[in-house]
């Protein structure tokens, strides 16, 4: 990622541009066959709805594009770092991963409630709203390996034993 080579002092142009080639996959492309897999395409007699999830899911990944574009040419302009404009495409796929894992399976009345939660992240991510960048956010943190390791195995943690953890994580806050 480009902020772990930042605080590693290995940047590159060549690294630059393969990163935004693997965000479009990661927060383009991924998330929108997420959506489409798992609730726009299982149609269950909607016609031309499956369509209608590739089309979405297209106009999804067009917009996670056009966004990381827009990113890559602001980057070199000078402009308040404070800000992103437009949604970031992180944020974005989050949305689309969250709702996948929380509503597997729509049924059919309900599959249309699905469209939004493709549209409006697309759109925000092309739109020009300002929105906060953690960038600038000082954390305490400092640059070191240790702290990356322990961020990283905690976002594990999480995964495979989402409640455990929150319990544990929940309980050493109460308690300190």
């Amino acid at each position: 990622d480009g902020r772990l080579a930042r605080w590693g002092g290995r940047e590159s142009l060549f690294g630059a541009e393969f990163d935004s080639l693997a965000d479009v996959v990661s927060f383009g492309i991924a998330p929108a066959l997420m959506m489409f897999f798992f609730i726009l395409s299982p149609t269950q007699g909607l016609p031309r709805f499956r369509e209608i999830g590739w089309f979405l899911g297209f106009i999804y990944l067009l917009c996670a594009a056009m966004r990381l574009a827009r990113f890559n040419i602001q980057t070199h302009a000078p402009s308040d770092r404070r800000y992103f404009v437009g949604m970031p495409s992180p944020a974005a796929a989050g949305v689309i991963a969250a709702t996948v894992y929380q509503w597997p399976v729509i049924p059919y009345p309900h599959k249309f409630l699905a469209l939004p939660v493709v549209l409006v992240p697309a759109a925000l991510m092309v739109s020009t709203i300002k929105f906060r960048s953690f960038k600038t956010i000082n954390f305490g943190w400092t640059p070191a390996y240790i702290n990356i390791l322990l961020v990283a195995s905690l976002i594990a943690l999480i995964a495979l034993e989402p409640r455990v953890t929150l319990v544990v994580i929940s309980y050493t806050y109460l308690v300190s």
